[in-house]
């Protein structure tokens, strides 16, 4: 019979996150709850054997108790009473591993989920946020190709395994892991891989089922925020598996010099009552509507109140969990806007004391109209009221390759209407950004049609030529702006979902990375490799501070209105360039443009780059091509 001690209260507040701390000789319970009338836990040594733990109320609304003996593998769901009646149990809002499908919370000393090596794991260096090119991929869609060489498909450990390659005439092209090295990115931010509800982890262990039940989803709908999800794992019945195999691959990821960005989805849950954050403490955590329904920002039923205090700490003890337990190396946050601009600072600052260079950027909307003040919330046109976090520029994205929203073409692909809001993105859209690190430059993520399908929508009559030619021209852009740099996983092998805009539950036939079309458009691949290698190579492009974009950028006039010429000066001390200069052709013919006398390198020139250069040239009149960019750096 388990022996029970009442949790004494040592006058210092217990964190959310100290739910369940085990050791070998006890287990002390804290859960939080302003409005339940009694509160108990119920700790499961088997399905029908279950020893009931009642918690007594101390201060600051905590119910705690402390269970002596050693309780490691046993599980634990927690349920209050209020109203009168008894509430349906849950594993409570901070469970740290979970049953399969997280109905129950498991009870391990998480030391035992770590791999080997794993205290000496380190992140890789970062001198600058504007230094980031940020790769963003689906952990099922970046393995699951059985073209793909890898063993683990759809799982953590299908990010574990190097040496993947697939077969060319050529000779072999590395895919997975390898093929992330080879491109040159810094950042993965992968598609959420918290506990989420709309797969059913019993159907996961053989990743080939998922697809063949239907059950694929992007996972924007959370259930367990602080435990990774079971379907990645290769035993979802086994608590330690899934943690222990997420750090096996965040640790492969440093090992290869990648950090790791975590998407995280505070703003929604699942559901309200299916969900522990309803089940605990009814409304708290949610924002409510004048008739005391439950409001919608997210479009997805509810949306959490970032505003009320514990919610609030809910949110700054996750992110710094996963940070600290996990090694994760930054946060994009989901329909940022929601949030309210204090909850952001409050994030950024704790996160600062564990490591600064830990990344923080968000979607800087929301989905319908969030029930707060909308000058308190973290929307776009206030991120500079939150420094150092980041948003992305819907500005960049629809002025290069049209707004999701309609079939216009952008300037990539033709339309002049968009010249003077591509220059504001490439100098980090300063009116709102308040430094470049802030402005996070992408034209394409999970969300609307990947590039290839949004060119193809919008220029379908152009030749493939064509369209590969605007995408490297929308891709250029992104990667010689002053923010930091996004990528959308496949755009550089020309993915296509066939016209999918929404493939948050499409089969891997849609979803999946085509490994094959690294051998058909390898041409693509290296363009985006080079150009990545150019940033890298040209600190030009990553000026790091607002001063200094305004100090050294400017744009000289272009006789075509379909021409920007972008250039950055008295490079002195800063790079290796004494200047650098950009030509964009967003038009179907030759271009001439005029360029201060000097001689210069040829960076890129008619859909080709090196960083290595491709010649030199002269200044003075310079021809474009059609659909593509010149980059010149100044000897």
């Amino acid at each position: 019979m388990l022996s029970v001690a009442l949790f004494a209260c040592t006058g210092k507040q217990p964190k959310l996150e100290d739910e369940c701390l085990y050791s070998p000789s006890n287990t002390r319970f804290a859960f939080w709850s302003n409005v339940a009338e009694q509160m108990e836990v119920r700790i499961y040594n088997d399905a029908n054997d279950v020893q009931i733990v009642p918690l007594q109320k101390g201060e600051n609304d905590f119910w705690t108790a402390s269970v002596k003996g050693d309780l490691a593998g046993k599980f634990y769901t927690v349920r209050s009473f209020q109203d009168g009646e008894w509430k349906p149990e849950s594993p409570g809002i901070f469970a740290k591993a979970v049953s399969i499908n997280g109905q129950r919370a498991a009870i391990l000393d998480l030391a035992t989920t770590n791999p080997e090596g794993w205290n000496n794991d380190k992140r890789p260096a970062m001198p600058d946020p504007t230094d980031i090119v940020v790769y963003e991929t689906h952990l099922r869609d970046f393995t699951m190709s059985p073209n793909s060489g890898i063993e683990h498909k759809g799982k953590f450990l299908g990010l574990t395994e190097e040496g993947t390659v697939i077969l060319d005439e050529g000779g072999q092209k590395p895919t997975g892991i390898d093929h992330l090295k080879q491109l040159g990115i810094t950042h993965l931010q992968i598609l959420p891989m918290f506990d989420y509800g709309s797969v059913d982890e019993t159907k996961t262990a053989d990743g080939s089922k998922l697809n063949a039940e239907g059950s694929y989803n992007w996972g924007y709908d959370p259930v367990n925020y602080n435990v990774p999800e079971g379907g990645y794992s290769t035993n979802p019945a086994d608590p330690a598996c899934r943690i222990r195999e997420a750090k096996q691959m965040i640790q492969a990821l440093h090992k290869a010099g990648i950090r790791v960005v975590m998407d995280v989805v505070y703003n929604h849950t699942y559901d309200v009552m299916g969900c522990a954050l309803g089940r605990v403490v009814p409304k708290y955590f949610y924002r409510l509507n004048e008739d005391g329904t439950y409001a919608n920002g997210s479009g997805c039923g509810n949306e959490t109140a970032s505003d009320h205090e514990m919610m609030r700490r809910f949110m700054v003890e996750s992110v710094c969990y996963w940070a600290r337990e996990y090694h994760i190396d930054g946060f994009r946050f989901d329909l940022m806007g929601i949030h309210d601009q204090e909850t952001m600072n409050a994030i950024r600052a704790a996160l600062d004391e564990i490591d600064p260079t830990i990344l923080t950027y968000g979607e800087g909307w929301a989905a319908m109209s969030p029930a707060y003040p909308y000058e308190e919330l973290a929307m776009k046109q206030w991120t500079y009221k939150m420094p150092r976090v980041g948003a992305f520029s819907d500005d960049i994205r629809n002025a290069l390759i049209g707004s999701p929203f309609d079939h216009e073409r952008g300037f990539a692909s033709g339309n002049p209407a968009g010249v003077k809001d591509v220059m504001r993105g490439l100098i980090a859209c300063p009116e709102w950004s308040g430094e470049p690190m802030q402005h996070v430059s992408y034209i394409t993520c999970h969300d609307n049609y990947c590039l290839r399908d949004r060119i193809e929508v919008s220029a379908a009559k152009e030749s493939e030529a064509t369209q590969l030619r605007m995408n490297k021209l929308a891709q250029t852009a992104v990667l010689v702006s002053q923010g930091m740099s996004f990528i959308y996983g496949g755009e550089e092998l020309f993915r296509t979902k066939r016209g999918i805009d929404n493939s948050y539950q499409s089969p891997d036939s849609i979803n999946i990375i085509p490994w094959e079309n690294k051998k058909t458009y390898y041409d693509l691949f290296e363009y985006y490799q080079q150009m990545i290698a150019i940033r890298r190579a040209h600190k030009g492009f990553r000026l790091g501070s607002a001063e200094l974009v305004k100090d050294h950028v400017e744009f000289l006039d272009a006789d075509n209105e379909q021409v920007i010429i972008y250039c950055i000066n008295n490079l002195d001390g800063i790079d290796s360039a004494q200047s650098l200069i950009v030509l964009l052709n967003g038009s179907a013919q030759l271009a001439e443009a005029k360029i201060p006398e000097g001689e210069y390198e040829v960076l890129a020139h008619d859909a080709q780059a090196d960083s290595h250069g491709l010649g030199c040239i002269q200044g003075g009149k310079i021809v474009v091509e059609p659909y593509s960019a010149t980059i010149l750096a100044e000897k």
